[in-house]
Formats: structure tokens, sequence, C-alpha cells
């Protein structure tokens, strides 16, 4: 440092003369200058998924990081873009495997991406592969880099299931004896409570309440009925399976199962029932006079999504037409009790504003089916004047988009729902439901566990093709 100062600046006395240190700052400082301008056009060239399948099926005996692997590789084949140009890989994942932790690196290096390419894994929830492709965005804008691949993955065949906190604890401690006296006193220190396996939560750590019983309190405020929940989940299965028929759902990739004949060509969870057959299904959740059924909420899922994502200048350089501009987004958080799965509620609005733009603009409509009692709640909370009010600062209601526009595919309730492999798909089916259905706008939204959610527009490409 001494030589540095003593070679730029004139001394006196041993140090450098004030005069001419701010002369130096001022004349020389054009890295720190230059006005920066990370204001680009984002795209999103195309998404991906594996068939979405109930957990405990086809997919039973690989690992979380097979699908992650098959998404990259067949977002690549699909676009036919030369890995090289990928400069980060970003996955979402909620529940973890151990042995692959950083579930983005371990797929990017087993689908042939280079191993000079950072990949890392984020986590929150039923949003975390919305967060994937909102860090890319952040990445891009930013101008890190120009190319990113965002995606998400969720296997729920098989979790992790610990031994008890007790028996862990005895573990750590036999692990660090010495002798063979200390091994056997710990030894005989073990009890049959022992040996009860901790399993995963599945409630809410903050209030050691399941999502289930939520949306049923969630229902039950809104008075939203049995028989309007069972209609919606009817109508979300109806619309996935015509969505299936007419071949519209060309996001999904065929996955070969490795040393089986079959090949998974279609989601798995979709299937129409009939009112009739609804309404004599027992309440899974508060019994026995709760609202909420297997039927009318989303299936425990496996799955995987990818997307590839870049400046639009970029895009063109290599030739490649995106579906659409990833525009604004947002993340809110409420109340994790009483407003769990309100996300959208809150989301919708603050993205509309921030996108300048209202209700009836949007065209398209892709929103997270956690649960039928959850989507009309948030339904009735955007028509509600005093919900806009009390929660919203807003003195006018944000209002009922168009439902001819909503999820016209189908959704999670029919579809599926991988937790972190969601917010890829919405994105995907707003992309191509955009150009088939000739619409500029498209709003995305989805609750999250932990009374988290999200909010994104994405905007149709000019002469985009599904």
């Amino acid at each position: 440092m001494f030589f540095l100062v003593k070679n730029k600046f004139l001394m006196k006395g041993g140090f450098p003369k004030y005069g001419s240190i701010i002369k130096y700052l001022k004349t020389n400082n054009k890295l720190y200058a230059t006005k920066s301008n990370v204001t680009k056009n984002i795209v999103f060239i195309d998404g991906v998924r594996t068939p979405f399948l109930h957990s405990g099926t086809s997919y039973k005996n690989l690992m979380a990081y097979d699908l992650a692997r098959h998404s990259l590789v067949a977002l690549q084949k699909k676009i036919k873009f030369p890995k090289e140009i990928v400069e980060y890989i970003v996955y979402g994942t909620v529940i973890q495997e151990v042995k692959t932790s950083n579930i983005a690196r371990e797929a990017a290096l087993t689908a042939g991406y280079s191993d000079r390419i950072p990949a890392h894994t984020v986590t929150m929830a039923c949003i975390s592969s919305n967060q994937a492709l909102t860090t890319g965005m952040g990445l891009i804008a930013c101008g890190v880099y120009d190319v990113i691949i965002a995606g998400g993955v969720e296997f729920l065949s098989d979790i992790p299931i610990r031994h008890s906190r007790h028996m862990r604890t005895l573990m750590l401690q036999a692990n660090k004896a010495k002798t063979i006296g200390e091994k056997l006193t710990l030894f005989t220190s073990i009890r049959a409570a022992h040996f009860v396996p901790d399993l995963p939560a599945v409630a809410e750590f903050s209030s050691n309440e399941t999502m289930g019983h939520s949306s049923d309190r969630l229902a039950a405020a809104f008075g939203i009925s049995r028989k309007e929940q069972d209609e919606y989940a009817l109508r979300s299965h109806t619309l996935a399976a015509k969505a299936q028929q007419q071949g519209y759902l060309t996001d999904i990739v065929p996955y070969k199962i490795p040393n089986v004949n079959e090949v998974i060509n279609k989601d798995n969870g979709i299937q129409v029932s009939t009112k009739e057959k609804l309404a004599k299904l027992k309440p899974a959740f508060v019994k026995p006079y709760g609202t909420v059924t297997a039927a009318n909420s989303s299936f425990l899922t496996d799955g995987a999504s990818a997307a590839l994502i870049m400046t639009e200048e970029k895009a063109l350089q290599l030739g490649l037409t995106p579906k659409a501009y990833l525009r604004n987004f947002i993340y809110v958080s409420q109340d994790p009790i009483d407003q769990l799965l309100l996300g959208p509620s809150y989301a919708i609005p603050q993205v509309l504003q921030k996108a300048k733009l209202n209700v009836k603009d949007i065209g398209v409509w892709e929103i997270h089916e956690a649960f039928a009692g959850q989507i009309l709640a948030n339904l009735k909370a955007l028509d509600s004047d005093l919900f806009a009010q009390k929660y919203l600062g807003r003195s006018l209601k944000v209002g009922i988009p168009d439902l001819n526009k909503w999820n016209a595919w189908g959704g999670s309730l029919s579809i599926g729902h991988p937790f972190a492999a969601t917010g890829i798909r919405l994105a995907s089916h707003t992309a191509n439901r955009l150009i088939k259905e000739d619409q500029q706008f498209g709003l995305i939204a989805a609750c999250a566990a932990g009374g988290q959610g999200v909010g994104m527009i994405m905007e149709r490409y000019p002469g985009a093709k599904v």
C-alpha cells in the first residue's frame, strides 16, 4: 500500500499531501463514476417438465436428482441450444435429499453441463421455483450473467426420515467414545422409545398446524361450502383433461424409467369424477365436519421442471425466438396462521400496481391451486371491499378476474403439485397460453408455507410460437 501511495502522490514528511489525494480521486475514478445501465429485457425462451405423478407410483425407485437431470437434458434437446451458452443454474427444492444437498449442481453435472457452470439451490416452500426464476432474473438484470437455467424438483416418494433426537444424540456420543466401557454405557442407556423415527413435519413450524386445517378454517371464514369446493375441483380436472386430450400441455417431456420398458408421457393425477362421487368423500383434516377432502386438495406429487431465460439481446444473437418477456414480480408475506393461504390476495394487487396494469388487462391467469377452498377464499378476498380496506390499504376491492381466463388448462388440484417444480410449470403454461389464446399479459400467483406468496407478470413476445 505504501509503495502505491509513494508512487502516486507527492510526499511530504512521509505522508501524502491531502490535496494530491483529492485531485487523484477526481481524475482517476472513471471505473466507479461510469453510469451502469442494468435495465434489460429478460425473456423466457421455453420451459419443460417431467410428467407430474402421484408420489409412490412410477417414479418411486428414482432419486430427486434423476428427475432434475432429465429436465435439464430435455430442455436442451427441446430448444437445441449449445450447452456452453449457459452461465448459471439455479433450482428449487423443498424436501431435501441429504445426499444431493445442492441438487442444482449434482443434476447439472450428471446432465452433461460444464463443471465450470456454478449452480445453487433455493427453497421457499411451494414457490421455490418461482424463487429460482426470479433469482435468475436478478442475476441477469445486474449484468452478472446473460443466460441462466432456472428449475425445480420435488420427490416425495422417498423422503429423509431421521432417527429420534435421543438416538441421534447417543450415536454422536458413541462416535466420540474412546473405550469399550464408554460405548457399553451408552448402549445400555438405549430405550425402546429411542427407535421411534423422527418424520418430516407436515405442519407449520410456527403454528404446528397442517395446511389442510388452515384451508378448512379459511373456507369457513369466507363462507365457502363443501359443494363449492368440490365443483371447483371438478372444474380443474375437467379443464386439465381437455387440455391433455387436445395436446396443449406441450411443456411435458416424456421420461423413460431406467431398466423398465415404461415411458411416462403424461400426468397421472388428472381424473374427471362426478359431483356425486366427490360428495361421498369424508373430510381429510377437520373431522367429521370439515369441508376439505382428498379430492378438493392437491396431492403429493413427484416431478421436475426447467426453463431457459436470458437477455433479449442474447436471444437475438443466438437466433432464438422467446415465448415471453419476464416483466414484474413481487413476494409477499403475512400472518402464517389465519392468512397462511392468502398470498395471492396480497401479491396480485401489488404486482399489478408495479406493472401499472389492472385486473382487466390480464388475459391469462395461472394461479397455484393448493386447495379448492384456498382458491375460492382468495377470489372472495379479491372481491371484498372490507378485505381491501382492512388488509390491503385500498379504498376499493381489487375485483374478480374473468374466470374464463383463469387456470384454463387446469391447475395443481388436477395436474399435480411437486412443491418446488410448480412455479416453472405456471410460467410455462402462462407463456404457452399467451400465444395460444392471443393475449398480451399473463399473471402468476401462488401461496406458500409460512404465510408467503408470489406474484409475477409475463408478456407475450412478438412472433412467439408454441
